[in-house]
């Protein structure tokens, strides 16, 4: 295992769990270095360059900007060898990034947990309940692919090399944004004086996540869907009064919710016009505030 983060130490024990033998992990920070301790006992502590060495399998689990280059020193220090399985964790990347490695005779795999991780043992019960893996593996090593993602109790999605960004996108855009989307959220009800504002939250998060997901756009609610121009601009007038930094995220989420909404059906164009003028109004403004 090099890359004992959140991601790898918690991939690490639940291979460790379905009965392979995890012999080495790398890790410098004490964060890193306290994960190792808890999730992967029986791991050695090595440097980088030391834990591919005497081992069938390397997993490497490191941030996307900086695979390139590790799997480049790697194979510069002779740390990979012919027949060896490097699997990398990163959503972004394909394999390309694994070249070298391929290059010197090793077998390459690109193997992406679409989930998020704390860096604890419950990750490993939500790895239990079955999540999806996005995989790109040449086409003779798929049953290999499916196998090792079958031992981490996943399923496999085959991405193609091409859509790698584009896969990535997608899980940064509706996980990591709902992140910050719901956060906005909370802070504006607070603003509003609202004194627990998760549970106001919580019930209605659930369910339009629940809604979509079975619905798709047919779920969709609210005063765009309905095109109540009216409420959208005294949103847009108070948030430019109390969080001002939040108006270009409202806009644009607001216009694209409207475009998606007359495109679904659910709001028809004549009904939309109103809303989409003030909304091309308020953008105008503040594309000009200074």
């Amino acid at each position: 295992m090099v890359g004992a983060g959140r991601v790898g130490a918690v991939l690490g024990a639940a291979l460790s769990a379905a009965g392979h033998d995890l012999v080495a992990a790398s890790g410098v920070s004490g964060a890193s270095t306290n994960r190792i301790a808890r999730l992967l006992p029986a791991a050695v502590r090595l440097p980088v360059d030391q834990v591919p060495r005497d081992v069938d399998l390397v997993l490497l689990a490191v941030p996307d900007d900086a695979l390139a280059a590790l799997v480049r020193g790697l194979v510069e220090a002779g740390a990979i060898r012919r027949g060896q399985i490097v699997v990398h964790t990163s959503g972004a990347h394909g394999l390309e990034v694994l070249a070298p490695a391929a290059a010197g005779g090793a077998i390459t795999l690109a193997l992406h947990p679409a989930m998020t991780f704390a860096g604890h043992r419950r990750d490993l019960d939500r790895l239990a309940q079955g999540i999806s893996f996005g995989v790109t593996a040449p086409p003779d090593q798929r049953p290999l692919a499916t196998r090792l993602v079958a031992d981490l109790g996943g399923s496999v999605e085959w991405i193609d090399e091409h859509h790698r960004p584009l896969y990535h996108a997608a899980l940064a855009h509706g996980a990591n944004h709902l992140v910050t989307l719901t956060n906005e959220a909370l802070d504006r009800l607070r603003d509003a004086g609202v004194l627990h504002p998760e549970r106001v939250l919580a019930p209605l998060l659930r369910a339009a996540l629940e809604n979509a997901l079975a619905q798709g756009d047919d779920a969709l609610t609210g005063p765009v869907a309905r095109g109540d121009a009216g409420t959208i601009a005294r949103h847009l007038d108070v948030l430019r009064r109390v969080a001002p930094d939040s108006v270009p995220a409202y806009l644009a989420l607001a216009r694209r919710t409207a475009d998606r909404a007359i495109a679904g059906g659910r709001l028809r164009p004549l009904d939309a016009e109103p809303l989409l003028g003030v909304l091309a109004r308020q953008k105008s403004t503040v594309e000009i505030t200074p």
